[in-house]
């Protein structure tokens, strides 16, 4: 298949939908596709660039603080494309996409969409997040604009699909994970001198709002155990000045980086524990990442996130906002190492189910029953 991915950032792995979607990309051209991107950044032979907008500077801010970029439509590279596709991929759904979706309808290629921007994202930001009403809206102003034109919408989570549901999404929702790469598998190393006879407990995530690392530093304060405790929070964003402050009044220095995947593989294989906060998620490839290669996770019951469907025991969920309850959680598994240990092989074994390859041919299936289905009309 002549495939075609459009989305408003792909050169900057800074947030998990761009890293999924180079995943992607690089795994259907594996299965023999050819794959081609519109995206804002530098244009290559299978990219074709659009310009981003300009934005006065608090608006710019604000799209940056979730890592991304908003692309400007061009009609003239969205129509050049879309006529090389035999399907279109919308990874989501703002202008670009909105207008290549109509360009889509227009040249009669066929079509599918994926519902990766969670409306938390966006007022977690805004710090309106507990106006249920704006992030109900924003659900209905997504399907209104974009989403009602599609016939199939890909969900990275069973979770996503009953959001979508609730709110009148009519489309055939596919539940399929973005999918975890294999590099990522049980595997153990010793400690550098920094982390040697620390239990490490580790966070992958952006440092925003709405992934609450606040809660794992408060957390690590209340541990009994806190003078052994070092963290790890993995990733980048607009609060990492405020982490980094607020995490001096811990025993240990909290380290704050990001990393690339060699050396977050390395980070995995020396820690102890994974810990995932946030109140808002689609699916958390993280955290996948993170117990397929052997590290129990202690996951947030957020309402708002898909996470809590990786807990296989009540011992691997906190209540969401709660510190002392995640303090807990964390002093259990310190202080009971042979039942973690068993927790381990067992994450690592569960994992298996996620491999981005298994994942990529359901997508495959996606894609073919809508052009199949396109092509019955």
């Amino acid at each position: 298949m002549k495939i075609l991915l459009v989305m408003d950032q792909f050169d900057h792995t800074n947030n998990g939908t761009t890293m999924s979607a180079v995943r992607f990309s690089e795994s259907l051209k594996n299965h023999g596709h050819e794959v081609r991107i519109v995206s804002t950044g530098k244009e290559s032979p299978d990219k074709y660039a659009v310009r981003s907008y300009h934005f006065p500077p608090v608006v710019k801010q604000i799209i940056q603080n979730q890592g991304m970029t908003l692309a400007k439509p061009s009609r003239e590279v969205l129509k050049k494309a879309i006529t090389w596709a035999d399907i279109v991929h919308f990874l989501m759904p703002f202008p670009l996409s909105i207008q290549g979706a109509k360009i889509a309808k227009e040249l009669s290629v066929p079509a599918t969409a994926a519902f990766h921007v969670q409306p938390e994202n966006i007022t977690y930001t805004l710090k309106i997040n507990k106006v249920e009403k704006i992030n109900t809206a924003l659900y209905q102003g997504f399907k209104n604009i974009f989403y009602n034109q599609f016939s199939h919408i890909h969900c990275p989570s069973n979770f996503i699909a009953e959001e979508l549901r609730k709110n009148g999404y009519t489309a055939k929702l596919h539940v399929i994970s973005n999918g975890v790469d294999p590099d990522f598998y049980y595997r153990k190393i010793d400690k550098i001198p920094l982390l040697r006879g620390k239990f490490v407990i580790l966070m992958v995530g952006r440092l925003a709002n709405e992934k609450r690392q606040d809660l794992l530093i408060e957390a690590a304060g209340l541990s009994k155990y806190r003078d052994q405790i070092c963290l790890i929070l993995a990733g980048q964003g607009p609060k990492k000045k405020f982490y980094e402050k607020v995490g001096k009044k811990l025993p240990n220095k909290v380290l704050i980086d990001f990393f690339d995947k060699k050396k977050l593989r390395d980070i995995i294989a020396m820690s102890d524990l994974y810990v995932h906060t946030a109140d808002a998620e689609s699916e958390a490839i993280s955290c996948i990442e993170a117990f397929c290669s052997g590290l129990v996770p202690v996951i947030s019951n957020s309402p708002k996130s898909a996470t809590p469907q990786f807990a296989l025991n009540d011992r691997c969920l906190f209540n969401a906002g709660d510190p002392y309850d995640l303090a807990d959680k964390i002093d259990y598994f310190i202080e009971h190492p042979k039942e973690k240990r068993g927790l381990e092989k067992e994450y690592a074994a569960y994992g298996k189910q996620y491999n981005i390859e298994d994942c990529v041919y359901r997508m495959e299936e996606l894609f073919r029953e809508a052009i199949d289905e396109y092509g019955a009309i």
